[in-house]
């Protein structure tokens, strides 16, 4: 296997232009060899100062280009699909951004190319894994430290919502994560969710019921809920608490110095995720390359994004209804067992 991963990184927007510099500045064993954007100047951008790298504006170019041996992929999840079997195609590591795509019958179609391909090639890019309080909870599970895990309490709180930020989305985007992060903890897929829509926030955009409360159930019977709040005004917030027969455990509260002066106290409260979750998209990135150059992956697999896929039809269905809406999974193949 090659020493160094030279990687074309597939869209230069937010997401994209932060693991450009990630890779060009703080990962060891990869570089930057490509940068592909529909928007050739904003490609041409993210370059600047990354020796040997070029700017396109078409992903295929970038794939057959002989000095890349491995992708990227942080464009919008409804491009991610047709980037995807190419790169499979071409028996490349690949980082997918979560999505893997956006709806399960998509997403089985790439668990189904991998397979057929063999071995494990995609990585998606479910961050909160490789943030340090996650790992430490996880592995409290798994040691069964505080007996077997019963329940889990998840807030998820955005200061804000950009524009076109539909109720769907509130889903897609946000609760897709605790989405992961219950199979992660648990370890067992989810076999249930209902979303309940209670009192609304007058700050919610038109189209948008915001908060929601989110309720799920484990094969094992572990509950979990999570209240999804994407217009809280007071900042970026991810917390967790773990109900344990011996225990309770919470991670992801506020963050830095707890302050007392002058009649008052407090501290800080994240303004958005890549102040939360910086050094958990180090970790992934760093663990990604590592793996890849052992040909291997060193995170969530292609079946983790179809699983989370499905789980994210049944919320948005559960959301219109109102009712618990089972999980649909296909039967696991043995590459991810």
């Amino acid at each position: 296997m090659t020493e160094t991963l030279r990687v074309a990184v597939i869209g230069a927007g937010r997401m994209g232009a932060d693991h450009i510099q990630r890779l060009n500045k703080r990962i060891h064993g990869a570089e930057v060899a490509a940068v592909v954007d529909v928007d050739l100047a904003r490609a041409q951008a993210a370059i600047e100062g990354i020796p040997g790298a070029v700017a396109l504006a078409d992903a295929e170019k970038a794939l057959n280009n002989g000095d890349v041996n491995a992708v990227l992929i942080a464009t919008p999840g409804f491009l991610h699909e047709d980037i995807l079997l190419k790169a499979i195609a071409k028996d490349i590591p690949i980082l997918c951004e979560k999505p893997l795509t956006p709806d399960a019958e998509s997403s089985w179609k790439i668990v189904q190319a991998e397979v057929a391909l063999g071995h494990k090639r995609i990585q998606v890019g479910f961050m909160r894994r490789f943030d340090a309080e996650y790992a430490s909870l996880g592995k409290i599970i798994r040691d069964h430290e505080l007996g077997e895990l019963l329940m889990l309490h998840h807030q998820h709180r955005n200061p804000s919502t950009p524009e076109g930020f539909t109720n769907e989305m509130l889903i897609n985007d946000s609760v897709v994560h605790e989405f992961d992060a219950i199979r992660f903890f648990t370890g067992e897929e989810i076999t249930s969710i209902q979303v309940r829509l209670g009192k609304a926030t007058r700050n919610a955009p038109n189209g948008q019921h915001d908060p929601q409360h989110v309720l799920l159930e484990t094969e094992s019977g572990v509950l979990a809920d999570v209240e999804i709040y994407v217009n809280a005004k007071f900042g970026y917030e991810v917390a967790t608490q773990a109900s344990f027969e011996d225990g309770i455990v919470s991670i992801g509260g506020d963050k830095g110095p707890y302050t007392r002066s002058s009649g008052r106290w407090g501290g800080n409260v994240t303004p958005g995720f890549e102040e939360r979750f910086g050094a958990a998209y180090d970790v992934e990135i760093q663990s990604w390359v590592d793996a890849a150059l052992k040909g291997e992956i060193g995170g969530p697999s292609a079946w983790d994004g179809y699983a989370t896929a499905a789980c994210c039809e049944a919320g948005v269905e559960a959301q219109k209804n109102g009712e618990k809406v089972a999980v649909k999974l296909a039967a696991k193949p043995d590459l991810y067992k």
